[in-house]
């Protein structure tokens, strides 16, 4: 009875490497709209996977295209949640007294007050430009 081959530790074969970078540079995405911070992280390891990925699947003579994919996706990922965790950063002290402010906020005209407010407040601390392209963004 034969044993299979394995692959020596540490080396992975090309098709889950290529597969790997593509579901992390999604997840890096996904992330991004949920938590940008989480997803820069992630993102940051979904274009190394997709880096890594690359000369194994040219190494095994298959197309890249599933580790170019990725490399794609997760610099996309990366770009978004790197401007929007800035945008957080920023935006910190007026994000915190809208907290506050419904904190204490009972009905819903309150609470419409203090995002009017924050909205106020942002608008003061953030160019025009920045305003224009987050207000075509806004459904």
């Amino acid at each position: 009875m034969s044993t299979p081959v394995q692959a020596p530790i540490g080396q992975q074969p090309a098709d889950s490497a290529g597969r790997r970078a593509i579901w992390l540079s999604i997840a890096a995405l996904a992330m991004t709209f949920m938590l940008p911070l989480a997803g820069l992280v992630m993102a940051v390891f979904a274009l190394l996977a997709g880096i890594r990925a690359l000369p194994l699947l040219k190494g095994a003579g298959k197309p890249p295209g599933i580790a170019v994919g990725g490399i794609v996706v997760s610099s996309v990922a990366l770009a978004l949640s790197a401007m929007a965790t800035a945008m957080q950063l920023y935006l910190m002290d007026e994000y915190s007294a809208y907290q506050e402010c419904l904190k204490g906020a009972g009905t819903v005209s309150s609470q419409g007050e203090c995002f009017t407010q924050f909205r106020d407040a942002a608008q003061r601390k953030l160019p025009p430009d920045v305003l224009e392209v987050l207000s075509a963004v806004q459904p």
